[in-house]
């Protein structure tokens, strides 16, 4: 019997990815562990493989689709004997929520408004057997209806009701940049169809704004997608749909900002003896066979050893938070914040207490070069118990970072400058870094919060100490 390919869960917390590209093509022979297809996340690019052997027999979704939900058909594998014609047999997937279900690109590339109409006009007409579930309200595949359950799409109204819409519609809502709970619904029981939404975008009426959903704290109400477009002139602006990486990043520091709540600790540190440590260990370095160092320690690569040493050293700073209780790590797991096109990613050095200064310099040197072509696994960026985040190298003084759950810290520091210092009543130069460390307060109070800082300024300032 023919297998089902399904889109894979590629990390605990993923739901949706896109497919970026396969690697066999309908017809090719496939063996268990061959790599079929690049499947790429919010945050990675990961490589996927066939756990079973036979013929690629068909793919049903093409590459270059996007949001394509977890456990969602995405090839049939046929087996020895089979042919193209044991397909229609091949067991259905487990049906996704209608939330993620895809439109396809036929019905956004090649409908329009008028062939649509008449399909919209026969199918509201037709007459259904009592009790059935209303059909489609057009012919379009797009507008496809899922039994209602809590995860059909529904967006609320703000009023504790709820609001349908299909898949199409909602797609090409978030397109024009219409708040789909604002458009009049025409479809059956209300539902709102994709004419409705172009009806919206030509002018028709919209609901009044929604009011702020419950629990929301008093007076805060952002302003809708077409409020906002209508301050600028129509043509003044490039629209950028927001890629999955994007959303991802809005929502979780969202989420932090309301549900964490952040305080703030600085500290200014010396840097001259961490930079003569560094050219030391720099100096030291064996040569490789092409005739270079084979590693090369930086500045961020110190301070993350600094940091981990100070949580092991405060071990009641060294915790995530969770409603039932405190975990308290036995090992500092320091997450690493890396621009990469489109957004950031915190790769993670895993026990960087015991790690030597070389080897976090060679594992951060490959996390970066990975994690700007998203080929980081999701292991790799996923947990950790605090953060360092660098602007130093922009020219940025000092700056407050947030929080990235499930951390209760993270520390920003800024660049190093020659600042005038007192020494026992005499001004002197030293190059200094301004360090904000932003703690959660359910996990480290402020006296805790600042142990910990005044141990990463010592191990700054005393590099010898790192080392011993």
């Amino acid at each position: 019997m023919p297998v089902n390919i399904l889109m894979p869960a590629l990390s605990p917390t993923m739901e949706k990815g896109n497919l970026s590209k396969w690697l066999k093509k309908e017809g090719d022979q496939v063996k268990a562990g061959d790599v079929i297809a690049e499947i790429e996340t919010d945050k990675a690019t990961m490589e996927v493989e066939a756990v079973d052997e036979g013929t690629l027999g068909k793919i049903v979704v093409a590459e270059g689709t996007q949001d394509v939900p977890v456990n969602q058909v995405i090839a049939v594998l046929l087996e020895e004997g089979e042919d193209a014609s044991a397909i229609k047999a091949a067991p259905s997937a487990p049906a996704p929520k209608a939330e993620a279900k895809q439109e396809t690109k036929a019905a956004l590339s090649f409908e329009t408004p008028a062939a649509r109409a008449p399909q919209d006009e026969v199918e509201k007409k037709r007459p259904r057997p009592e009790g059935a579930s209303p059909g489609p309200a057009s012919g379009r595949p797009g507008d496809r209806l899922a039994p209602v359950s809590k995860d059909d799409g529904a967006k609320t109204n703000g009023k504790g009701g709820r609001v349908f819409a299909s898949p199409l519609a909602r797609r090409l809502a978030k397109e024009f940049g219409i708040d789909v709970s604002r458009v009049q619904g025409s479809g059956p029981h209300g539902r709102v169809v994709a004419r409705d939404v172009e009806q919206a975008k030509a002018g028709g009426a919209l609901r009044a704004p929604a009011a702020a959903p419950a629990g929301a704290p008093p007076g805060i109400q952002a302003p809708s997608d077409e409020q906002i477009r209508a301050l600028f002139e129509e043509g003044s602006y490039e629209f950028v749909p927001h890629d999955g990486m994007r959303k991802t990043i809005a929502k979780r520091l969202v989420e932090s900002k309301l549900m964490i709540p952040h305080y703030y600790l600085t500290v200014d540190v010396e840097l001259d003896a961490l930079f003569a440590a560094r050219h030391e260990i720099n100096a030291a370095a064996s040569m490789g066979e092409d005739g270079k160092p084979r590693f090369r320690v930086s500045v961020n690569d110190l301070l993350i050893k600094a940091l981990a040493l100070a949580l092991i050293k405060i071990p009641d700073a060294n915790v995530s938070w969770t409603e039932a209780g405190m975990l308290k790590h036995k090992h500092a797991d320091v997450g690493v914040a890396v621009a990469i096109p489109g957004g950031l990613i915190t790769p993670i050095i895993r026990h960087a207490e015991e790690k030597s200064m070389s080897a976090i310099a060679t594992e951060m040197k490959d996390f970066i070069a990975r994690a700007r072509t998203r080929k980081l696994k999701p292991h790799e960026y996923q947990g950790g118990s605090s953060a360092l985040s660098n602007l130093g190298m922009y020219g940025i003084r000092e700056f407050s970072a947030v929080i990235n759950p499930p951390h209760a810290t993270i520390l920003a520091v800024g660049a190093g400058e020659e600042r005038a210092v007192a020494r026992k009543g005499k001004i002197e130069a030293a190059t200094v870094m301004t360090a904000t460390l932003s703690a959660d307060h359910r996990a480290v109070d402020g006296a805790l919060g600042a142990e910990l800082l005044d141990a990463f300024r010592h191990f700054v300032e005393k590099p010898i100490s790192m080392l011993a």
